[in-house]
């Protein structure tokens, strides 16, 4: 049941000492799952806590350095491939979760990603909340 996670998620878990995002967290710091993520999105979350709650920095700083993360890295193909059925900023989020053979993407933007059957279609993963991944996990 590995997953790839979204910045959205990664943000949500640095800002909040509860919900669905920081329990992910804690799963796979107890080696329950493996968690994924990219070069992008680790730092496009570090921006937007910067940005938005910048007390809460060292919070996600802690959490790259205790979650075993596994890194990937896609390439400018699957980038573009990636566009042909989803958002250009989604985009490579998309094909790093391909790229990382996982079948859940987790994120918090029902606007581009979670629900938008095209993505879900193109991609052939299963974009998830994180509320309803923690329950996928606890059914298997």
């Amino acid at each position: 049941m590995d997953a790839f996670l979204d910045a959205s998620v990664l943000f949500s878990a640095a800002y909040s000492k509860s919900g669905a995002s920081r329990e992910i967290i804690r799963l796979g710091i107890q080696g329950e799952i493996q968690l994924v993520i990219s070069d992008l999105v680790s730092n496009e979350a570090l921006l937007n806590l910067k940005k938005k709650a910048p007390e809460v920095v060292p919070n996600l700083l802690t959490l790259f350095s205790v979650v075993p993360f596994r890194m990937v890295r896609p390439s400018k193909k699957e980038v573009l491939t990636a566009m042909e059925y989803t958002e250009f900023k989604d985009a490579p989020v998309v094909a790093a979760a391909l790229c990382a053979k996982v079948k859940y993407l987790v994120s918090l933007d029902q606007a581009h990603l979670v629900g938008v059957s095209a993505v879900e279609q193109g991609s052939g993963l299963s974009i998830l909340l994180p509320g309803d991944y923690l329950n996928l996990l606890r059914k298997k």
